[in-house]
């Protein structure tokens, strides 16, 4: 587990693994494991959709809206 996700609290990244083989990734953002906020856009890998929640996570950190 890397440095930045171990300082996300109260948040959690979950990513939601695609219905069909071959499809895509989507993510969620937890808050005490409470959904918050889900993807507006599909991700090609799981990496991807990871990498895109944590962005998000960080803005919402942070206080940024956008």
């Amino acid at each position: 587990m890397s440095q930045s996700e171990t300082n996300i609290h109260p948040y959690s990244v979950e990513v939601i693994p695609p219905k069909e083989e071959g499809g895509a990734y989507n993510w969620a953002i937890r808050k005490h494991d409470k959904l918050a906020q889900r993807s507006d856009r599909s991700y090609p890998t799981a990496e991807k959709a990871r990498a895109a929640g944590m962005t998000t996570v960080e803005k919402l950190l942070s206080g940024s809206d956008r």
